[in-house]
């Protein structure tokens, strides 16, 4: 049975290259990121994914939004909204090859998404059956827009929607740790399903070791909790449940770039999740996708690269 997804969050420019010198157009986020590797993941078992977000209505708005059809998203809960841009990036790699990012997106459309009511996505709820927001969504928002997003997640999960929360914890978008622990309380609260990457849990909460940050995962009390190490096994909690499921990783051999890894791990296990598979076979697809990504470089790796995967499982 077919299945509708949708994505909350934000879809930046990327410009890539040295100063002055030619640069390399692309467009990623993180969300964008997890909703087309979902698409791809999805498409042969009939889920219809949607990116929920706000562009302008200039010529690289445009071409971005064919983009993201291309990729095979919907585009009808998206906003335009003349006279806004999209936010933008740059990569930049120093004397080390180390990449820099430099940003510009105060003024990003996708913070005006909630300027109207209801937004797109608030008028498709009933249609919905699964949500995906991250923590960065819930950091460009101001105030006002963060409640409307809470309010969407626990109105969406009192109804039985599965409501996807990932934590992607980035300080420089909060003026302190401090003031964003609250609304990551309340997203938690409101999720049914939290994909939580370790080392930003522990940022969260001040720099905590990992057993803490692990305990703290736990009594959050979210019914399934999914936690990412990196190149360590993954842990899995499931209400009712007494311990941490530990689903292992394949070491790949050589790591090109580690970009997405976590948005495609959060792509593949939902995937098999919203069709009925269990948690830990689930895992093991999300790693198996997050060690083919990190072997290409970029956030999104050519379909190409990727289809033995699905067509596999």
């Amino acid at each position: 049975m077919s299945k509708f997804v949708a994505f909350f969050g934000e879809c930046m420019l990327e410009l890539q290259g040295q100063a002055f010198g030619p640069l390399q157009q692309s467009q990623g986020g993180d969300t964008y990121n997890s909703a087309v590797y979902l698409a791809r993941c999805g498409a042969a078992r009939g889920l219809r994914v949607a990116y929920a977000s706000a562009l302008g209505t200039d010529a690289l708005s445009q071409a971005m939004l064919a983009r993201w059809a291309d990729e095979g998203l919907e585009t009808q809960l998206v906003r335009q909204i003349p006279g806004k841009l999209p936010g933008l990036y740059w990569i930049e790699l120093d004397a080390r090859g180390e990449r820099q990012f430099h940003f510009w997106r105060n003024a990003s459309a996708a913070r005006q998404y909630f300027d109207v009511d209801p937004s797109p996505v608030e008028a498709a709820a009933t249609q919905l059956d699964a949500f995906y927001c991250s923590g960065i969504g819930l950091a460009i928002l101001e105030p006002a827009a963060r409640e409307r997003l809470l309010g969407l997640m626990e109105r969406l999960r009192a109804r039985g929607t599965t409501v996807v929360f990932d934590n992607n914890f980035r300080p420089s978008l909060w003026p302190d740790t401090a003031s964003a622990r609250p609304w990551y309380v309340r997203a938690f609260a409101a999720a049914s399903l939290a994909l939580i990457t370790l080392e930003d849990h522990q940022a969260l909460l001040g720099g905590v070791d990992e057993a803490a940050a692990l305990a703290d995962a736990r009594a959050l009390g979210v019914p399934e909790c999914v936690v990412k190490r990196g190149a360590r096994s993954t842990l899995i909690h499931q209400a009712g449940t007494p311990d941490w499921l530990e689903v292992p990783v394949t070491p790949v051999a050589q790591v090109v770039d580690t970009t997405a890894a976590g948005d495609a791990f959060a792509a593949g296990y939902l995937s098999r999740r919203l069709h009925g598979t269990d948690a830990p076979s689930s895992a093991a697809f999300g790693n198996a996708l997050a060690g083919r990504v990190i072997q290409h470089r970029g956030a999104v790796i050519p379909r190409a690269t990727m289809q033995d995967l699905v067509d596999a499982v």
